[in-house]
């Protein structure tokens, strides 16, 4: 008998036609092998990373932090726009860390849903934060613990989204009708203001037309994100109030996709945190692919293994991954098959201790509870140095 999968219905044989084609996501043990493969899958990932003209457009102080807003080009398109934080009073080189935003169906915004900047958050920002973050702005957070913490702006967010009269008339068309059925049916919050609500509702679906351009460029929408993340490291890296190679990174939901993929692809990664953001990819197969971004499926790596083979592929680099028990976006069983199986990679290079898995209760979300407990690894990791050789920039 056929298996039923939610969301193919009379085309559930479909899978299993496909595992009859090839192999598909077998087990790929970390090491360069894999990693050639991770490289040459995502594209946008050979020549300079560094970052051009980068400038300090402004800076300020607020609560206890030091915040500058810095600016610079990937070669591309509009400049990225960050913010470094870092203590007030504190002295010397800090350990960095890059602070990622998520997707969370809201592009209109990146940095500012997980950092505070010079004046106060917008309201939908506010309502974001206190759903997945407790309401706090956790890269000042992590300032606040002696780190110097870059949240930036990626490919498709904020300062780096693509302007609305560039999308094309029937995805503009496409977005009003979505904002509006979003509306009717109450899941909009009624504090967003109309354009930004048109915004959002447009570019949901404006990626899949953004992911039909990176494979006509040999490239993904995963490889182009990574990418713009090396540079922003490297611009991290160049600062003198950054300790030398002692770089991490931390992200929720689309963040911890970022983290994964920064993890994978860049050698200057000394530590990274993927929050609400594991599975094994066979798992979501049964109605569970419809709420991610393109970013998880980046095209081609079924054939090579699958997302916690991708995420431990610099084992034994530090990988912290922290799960929701409830987590609405994956199934336990496959969270609990990507933990066992990024942990069996960590024991194959002999420090099984450079992972750490742990589970928390409740639904998609990155609470003070976890926070606290990234926050600490990270602080382990960082401040002792890379447990590891550093191969050269990605």
């Amino acid at each position: 008998m056929e298996r039923h999968y939610r969301h193919l219905g009379a085309f559930g044989d479909w899978v299993r036609k496909a595992h009859e084609q090839r192999t598909l996501r077998p087990p790929a043990p970390p090491g360069p092998g894999t990693r050639a493969k991770v490289l040459d899958t995502l594209g946008f990932c050979g020549g300079e990373e560094t970052p051009m003209d980068p400038r300090v457009e402004d800076h300020w102080e607020r609560d206890g932090i030091l915040g500058e807003e810095v600016s610079w080009s990937v070669g591309y398109g509009p400049r990225t726009r960050g913010w470094v934080l870092r203590p007030a009073g504190a002295s010397g080189p800090l350990p960095g860390v890059l602070a990622l935003h998520g997707h969370d169906g809201v592009k209109y915004f990146g940095k500012e849903k997980i950092a505070d900047g010079p004046g106060e958050p917008e309201p939908v920002v506010a309502g974001l934060r206190e759903k997945m973050y407790s309401g706090r702005a956790f890269a000042n957070e992590l300032a606040r613990e002696g780190f110097a913490v870059l949240a930036h702006d990626v490919f498709l967010w904020g300062s780096r989204r693509f302007p609305f009269e560039d999308m094309p008339e029937t995805t503009q068309r496409l977005g009003a009708s979505t904002r509006d059925v979003l509306a009717e049916a109450g899941d909009a919050p009624g504090e967003i203001p109309p354009k930004i609500a048109l915004y959002d509702a447009a570019a949901h679906h404006h990626e899949h037309l953004v992911e039909k351009y990176c494979t006509l460029l040999d490239t993904t929408l995963a490889g182009v994100v990574a990418h713009e993340d090396r540079v922003a490291a490297n611009y991290l890296l160049s600062r003198p109030d950054v300790a030398p190679r002692h770089v991490g990174c931390v992200g929720l939901s689309g963040g911890g996709c970022r983290s994964a993929l920064l993890q994978a692809t860049c050698d200057y990664v000394a530590a990274a945190v993927v929050v609400g953001m594991m599975s094994t990819h066979e798992a979501l197969l049964d109605g569970r692919v419809e709420p991610h971004t393109w970013m998880f499926f980046p095209d081609g790596w079924a054939r090579h293994g699958d997302w916690p083979d991708l995420a431990a592929c610099r084992a034994p680099s530090p990988l912290l991954v922290q799960y929701d028990r409830e987590d609405h976006l994956f199934p336990m069983g496959g969270m609990l098959a990507a933990h066992e199986r990024i942990a069996d990679h960590y024991r194959g290079t002999g420090h099984p201790e450079a992972y750490t898995g742990q589970f928390y209760e409740g639904p998609h979300k990155f609470d003070l509870r976890m926070q606290g407990a990234a926050f600490a690894w990270l602080r382990e990791w960082l401040e002792a140095g890379p447990k590891q050789p550093v191969m050269g920039r990605r």
